[in-house]
This record gives C-alpha cells, structure tokens and sequence, in this order.
C-alpha cells in the first residue's frame, strides 16, 4: 500500500514538473516573441525616421565627382537623349555617353533640323528636305529616303518612324516599321480631316496620335485622330479606331506617356487619353490662362503659367493621370528647362537651378560654379550631370 501512494506521489511531483517545464518553455517563447516584436517596432520606426529625415533634408551645395573635357562645335545645341547626350548642328548630329564617349557620329547638311525623341530614340529631320536619320543613345539605326518634302517627325522607342510629307493638294503621313518599310499611308486634306499639327507614336509603335486643325463653315475646329497598326487596326478603315473633336480650340501639341496614356494640349485646355488599342478621353482640364510651356514623363504631366497671385511669377499643375491628381507648385525663378526625375521636378537656368520633390519640399535651390548647357539625372538620387561649353561634369547634391 505504501508503494502505491509513493508511486503515486513520484507520479504527482514528475507530472508538476513537466507543467512546471512547459510552462517555463512557454514563457521563454512569449518573451522571445515579445523581444522579437519590440526589435521590429523599434527597427520600423528608425526606418520611418530615416526617411522622414531623408525626404526632409535639404541639400545646400554640390560636389563635383568627376569632370570630363568636352569639345563643341559653333552653333552645335545639346539635348538630352536617355541618359546620353545628342548634339547637333546643321552639319551633323553625335551621340556621348556619361564617361565622354562618343556612341555614334553621323555627318548631314540640314538647313532646319526636326527632331523627335521616345525614350532613348530619336528620329532627325530635315524639314523641307527627304532625309530622317533614326538612332538610339547607342547606335545609328538606320536612314529614311521619302519622296515629298517632310514636314513633321515622330519616332517611337521601339523604333517606328512616322512622317507628315507635303504634296501638292494633299498632306501624306507615313508609318515606317522598324525595316524602313512603309507600314502605312494616310492622307490628310484641308477641307475634310484638316491639316496635321503635330503626331506622336506610343513607346511600342502601336498607336499613332495625330492633331488635325481645319476651317468648317469658317469656324476653327480641331481633331484628335487615334491610328492602330495592330489586329484591331486591321478591322478599321484607314486603321482609324478613335477620333475627337473640339471647336475654337488649337492643338499644336500631341504626346504619348506610355503605351497607355496620351495627351494633347490646346490654347486652352489639357486633353488625358487613356487606351492600348481604342484610346478613350480619360478628363479634360480647362485653362483660363496662357500655357508657357509643358513638360512630361512615363507617369506625369507638368503645365507652366504665369503665377494666379502677386507673390510668385509661376505656376507648375502637376498631373498624375494614372490617379487622376493633380498639384500644384509656384515658383520665380526664370527656365530654359524642367524635367521630371522619380519623386520631384528639377528648375534650371545656365546659373542656377531648383528641385522640389512632389510633396511640395524644396530639397535644392543653388547656383551652379559653370554655365551650363544642359542638366540631366545620373541614375543614383540626387546625383546630376552638367553639360557645360568645355566638360561634363557629374555632381552630387551635398
């Protein structure tokens, strides 16, 4: 009997221990998982204020990493053509990479150079002439011989080319495939469809975007014509899916986005398309000011005017189509350009340049140590190059 309850007293204490164990194993992983937690929070919240603190910091100066000698030719301009530089003159047109590089060279004689950008494509046209040279921030591409005089240029990223020739009583626009072949043929007449204003292609060459102006009863009216060279085109007659039109209104101006997102602007009014094979109008944004200039990415749109108060000269709308937003952001500095990098716009003169992030932070406002010729980003944030007379200089905002 005695063995009975010492073997059931033995039993008792080791089944307390073993809750006693899991107990004390239990706590061990709450307070683990509790430390765990705490080490998360608190990790969290440094990153939240390292970038609190980053998008905050305002820089103040620059230092230069890296300068680069450069030689220009009288009367040759510089554009910025992807992360390359494309500079021309009546003469010719090159290609230079960040380190100096000369990519491409290729030698003309052009009296009025057209030039079309997509990406990092660009198509050269001589106005007036029949020649379109076609290259990319790497290589030459290819030249287009037309037989009528060019009036117009658009090129897409892929590399499409589309061209407004003029004839005698009829304006041609022609599509050109990546092979220089004729991809399509469209007439334009004035007492009909109107005159051609302006054309851009989408980055993949799909959709042809054409501004029209003509006279109906002597009232001016303006069309926005979408073209489709794919299946759905293919059903269409003329290829033409889309059209839109606008009455007393000028629409000098027509550019892609992206693949997706059009837009054109009139004297008084911002026109967003939205469609990958029948473009639809997504809004409308109407003006009661003068457009001063306008500037665009793959995600934004950014229309200049003279400033609506007595404080500042001017006044950027920012539009995000993709959320229908828009913002906007005085400033009084005079521009020769403004450019979109991938959270601000960047403001800048041949002395002096301004940068402000989208959440309306000024992170720069300084003046520049050489005159320059062009500015544009350098891959890393906050870091640019500087196209002078005599260098290419890379800096980082300090």
């Amino acid at each position: 009997m005695a063995d009975i309850k010492n073997y059931l007293k033995e039993k008792e204490k080791r089944e307390r221990m073993q809750e006693d164990y899991k107990e004390k194993i239990a706590r061990h992983k709450l307070t683990t998982l509790y430390r765990f937690l705490l080490m998360a929070a608190i990790l969290a919240a440094l990153v939240i204020l390292v970038i609190i603190q980053y998008k905050r910091h305002v820089y103040t100066d620059y230092e230069t990493i890296s300068s680069i000698p450069r030689e220009i030719g009288r009367g040759t301009a510089d554009v910025r053509l992807g992360d390359a530089i494309l500079s021309y003159s009546k003469d010719g047109a090159h290609c230079t990479d960040a380190m100096g590089n000369v990519t491409w060279n290729q030698t003309f004689e052009i009296q009025d150079v057209k030039l079309a950008f997509s990406g990092n494509a660009v198509a050269i046209g001589d106005y007036n002439g029949r020649n379109i040279y076609v290259a990319n921030s790497e290589k030459l591409l290819g030249e287009i011989v037309t037989t009528m005089p060019i009036r117009d240029v658009a090129v897409s990223e892929a590399g499409y080319v589309a061209a407004v020739l003029e004839d005698t009583d009829v304006t041609w626009i022609n599509t050109y495939d990546t092979d220089w072949e004729l991809l399509f043929k469209g007439e334009a007449h004035m007492n009909n469809s109107g005159y051609p204003m302006d054309i851009s292609l989408s980055p993949n060459g799909r959709l042809l975007c054409v501004s029209y102006v003509y006279l109906d009863a002597n009232v001016l009216k303006s069309n926005i014509g979408f073209y489709n060279f794919g299946p759905v085109g293919a059903e269409r007659d003329n290829r033409f899916v889309s059209g839109f039109d606008y009455t007393d209104v000028l629409i000098p101006h027509v550019q892609f986005m992206n693949n997706e997102t059009s837009f054109a602007v009139g004297d008084s009014r911002l026109i967003i398309c939205s469609g990958t094979q029948v473009p639809i109008v997504q809004e409308e944004h109407m003006f009661d000011r003068e457009i001063q200039s306008v500037f665009s990415s793959d995600r934004y749109i950014g229309v200049v005017f003279y400033a609506d108060n007595n404080e500042n000269k001017y006044q950027i709308n920012i539009y995000e189509p993709a959320a229908s937003r828009k913002k906007v952001f005085y400033f009084d500095m005079e521009y020769t350009d403004i450019f979109f990098g991938k959270d601000n716009f960047v403001i800048y003169n041949e002395t002096e340049c301004q940068i402000i992030t989208l959440d309306g932070i000024e992170k720069f406002k300084g003046k520049f140590s050489k005159n320059v010729r062009l500015m544009l980003p350098a891959g890393n944030t906050y870091k640019y190059m500087l196209i002078t007379d005599s260098s290419i200089d890379m800096i980082q905002l300090k």
